[in-house]
């Protein structure tokens, strides 16, 4: 190996170690620094708020003593369970404090993935706050009543005083009702005002609030391929920032909260009811974060007895076969149509129409061989035939550029001083020699299109959750092969290796680099120097193989297969480089000597 190549490698490799020192040492105490100088902004503000919401607060009493006749109301808890869920409520506000997802394990604990978590005495999932408020809850125990076997209402009485001192009594109640086989569920929240007095705090009613975290476990600092965002959808336009604190003016037909895997998405029945005010809560908890949205109703003007409001909750897989239930009628228990929960999911933009047709292919594979890991393995094969052919005249094509250049220095030299002519020659050249500049290209440019598409499928696709490949080593398609654990964290190397041993990573980069050799053995990187082609050779696998040590298995297999079945082409594209190459010898075409001779200065003489 070159000494220029060593250095580029050696280079390459330092840059890569010292970008991981900077992010350990350097950017994520800024980020952590600048997310302390946000959280005591964002409590400042919450302060003001706070003094804000004193009046609304003094407004709202308990009226516990209307209630005639009825002793204490106690804390209890109630559990509805269907095919789907185990739903647990609290009579304390009328909340969820438990909402596990009975078909999908979470491999912390075992168990179903937890979606109502990091509840606290004062944060609860659909938690109701009178006015527009993210602070207060209302947080009195209701009597709750069970109707069959999954539907749990529960009610209380109010009393409100207005700015003259007097009182005004209203019943807030909370009705959840759960169908077999659904991953929706239909909350619904009914005001009575005794005296049409209406009901107004800031603006709004009431404000309504989502869980404080989704599961499984989400820790932003160690959880690189794990996200919360806000999921917001207006008919037309779907929004997934990340989330953090912030307030949103937008309208909506529904908005919630995306994990990778997993959502929770709020569809109001009448969206005109309610605010544009979209609130977004991020706050650090020890090793755990708080990913929240709450959105507001509007006010009760007076006049009105009642007022009945009416929402969808999915909670559930963020799964393109789930979210298309609810775009026809008859496909859930519901009769839910146009929701467009699939908007939800996670795509490439513009590249989203290869993501359907690689899911749809695979799928199809999938009914056959009911393996995911071999459906990504069969996929692949396919598409190295498909682009073979493509590949195949690259190389050829490379040949020929290979070929041409004493023609091409000949022309250049020529027409240096007329840019026009020489392109125009260049055109000519490339039309009497049957070459296509972008043969070159167009190979690469499809499998970096492909390459990015398949990426968004194999980061998001929810089939491919707990997906086995081979038992023991690849027992999760969507997460590293996992050999061996550590519990010790080690400096830099915990960052890059999340304290795991994966052998797929290594088997990639041992393909990647045969197959650079054995396309520098063909000859197919014409015009690059020396250097360049090690250094494609040698120093861009080995950055590779520590930037996707932890991605997620499939992709990685995906990679793993396409560099072994190109091998295998690249043998065969060389065999018939080489008759191409013996054949282009014969036909060599003459190039003007002298003009070569002299470029450069004048001829030597004795």
């Amino acid at each position: 190996m070159e000494k220029n190549t060593v250095w580029a490698i050696g280079l390459s490799t330092l840059v890569l170690v010292g970008s991981l020192i900077v992010e350990y040492k350097v950017i994520l105490p800024k980020q952590q620094a600048a997310m302390e100088k946000q959280q005591a902004e964002l409590a400042l503000k919450q302060e003001e708020q706070a003094k804000v919401e004193k009046k609304a607060e003094e407004q709202f009493s308990t009226a516990g003593e209307i209630i005639a006749g009825q002793p204490e109301i106690e804390e209890k808890h109630y559990t509805i369970t269907t095919d789907k869920v185990e739903a647990v409520f609290t009579s304390r506000g009328g909340d969820l404090i438990s909402y596990k997802l009975l078909e999908h394990n979470d491999k912390d604990t075992g168990s179903g993935v937890q979606m109502v978590d990091n509840v606290t005495a004062t944060n609860r999932a659909f938690s109701l706050g009178f006015g527009q408020t993210t602070e207060t809850i209302v947080n009195e125990n209701f009597a709750a009543k069970m109707e069959g076997d999954n539907t749990i209402i529960f009610t209380r009485e109010f009393n409100k005083k207005d700015d003259f001192g007097n009182i005004h009594t209203f019943t807030l109640m909370k009705r959840y009702e759960f169908l077999p086989g659904e991953y929706v569920f239909r909350m619904g929240v009914g005001i009575k005002l005794d005296d049409g007095n209406g009901l107004e705090s800031n603006g709004a009613a009431y404000t309504i609030r989502t869980s404080p975290q989704i599961g499984p476990h989400f820790d932003r600092k160690h959880d690189r391929y794990e996200v919360r965002q806000l999921l917001l959808f207006n008919g037309k336009k779907r929004e997934k920032p990340s989330l953090v604190n912030k307030e949103y003016e937008k309208e909506y037909q529904w908005v919630g909260v995306g994990g990778k895997y997993f959502t929770i998405l709020i569809k109001p029945e009448d969206p005109s009811k309610m605010t544009t005010k979209v609130v977004t809560s991020s706050k650090s908890e020890s090793d755990y974060e708080n990913s929240q949205v709450f959105i507001s109703r509007s006010s009760i003007a007076p006049g009105a007895s009642v007022a009945q409001d009416v929402y969808y909750v999915y909670i559930g897989p963020r799964s393109e076969q789930e979210y298309k239930r609810y775009n026809l009628a008859d496909d859930n228990g519901w009769g839910l149509s146009n929701a467009k929960f699939n908007h939800a999911l996670a795509t490439s933009g513009v590249l989203s129409w290869i993501e359907v047709v690689l899911k749809w292919g695979m799928e199809m594979i999938y009914r056959l061989v009911r393996n995911w890991g071999v459906a990504i393995i069969i996929l692949t094969v396919i598409l190295r035939i498909i682009l073979f052919p493509l590949s195949r005249s690259s190389a050829i094509g490379t040949l020929k550029m290979q070929q041409l250049q004493p023609k091409m220095q000949e022309i250049q030299e020529k027409y240096k001083d007329n840019q026009q002519k020489l392109a125009e020659e260049t055109s000519k050249l490339y039309k009497e020699a049957g070459y296509n500049p972008m043969s070159g290209c167009l190979p690469m440019i499809l499998q970096m299109v492909i390459l990015f598409a398949l990426y968004n499928v194999f980061n998001n696709y929810f089939e491919f959750r707990g997906a086995t490949f081979i038992r023991g080593w690849i027992d999760d398609l969507s997460m590293g092969d996992k050999i061996w654990t550590w519990k010790k964290d080690l400096p830099f190397i915990t960052t890059l290796t999340q304290n795991t041993l994966r052998i797929l990573p290594f088997i990639y980069l041992f393909s990647q680099l045969l197959n650079g050799k054995i396309t520098q053995y063909g000859g197919a990187a014409g015009g690059q120097s020396a250097g360049q082609m090690k250094f494609m050779m040698y120093g861009l696998p080995i950055i590779f193989f520590f930037m996707f040590y932890n991605v997620p298995s499939g992709l990685l297999l995906y990679w793993t297969v396409s560099n072994i079945l190109q091998i295998g082409q690249q043998i065969m594209i060389n065999n018939t480089m080489k008759k191409k190459r013996a054949e282009m010898e014969k036909n060599k075409p003459a190039v003007n000597a002298n003009v070569l001779k002299f470029k450069g200065g004048k001829k030597k003489t004795r």
